[in-house]
């Protein structure tokens, strides 16, 4: 059995970014990582509609997440 090409310990699981991802599916769930800031980047589920994804990244924006999918369904609709 030889060694396969898995990565190292100290960087599984972790995006080119470095930074680990966290699914997050209501807005509540962004006060874990309070002070995580730095080390895990959120991803929102791809079920959550436009209007709770607006809230969600008002609240990463106030906490300095950073959100790996931030423009998903966000269309030119700001024409209100």
């Amino acid at each position: 059995p030889n060694i396969g090409y898995g990565s190292g310990k100290k960087t599984k699981y972790r995006s080119p970014t470095g930074f680990y991802k966290f699914l997050v599916r209501s807005p509540a769930d962004l006060e874990m990582l309070l002070m995580h800031n730095e080390k895990y980047a959120i991803e929102i589920a791809h079920s959550i509609g436009a209007k709770k994804r607006k809230e969600i990244i008002a609240r990463a924006d106030q906490l300095r997440l950073q959100v790996t999918n931030r423009f998903a369904r966000m269309r030119a609709e700001e024409n209100e």
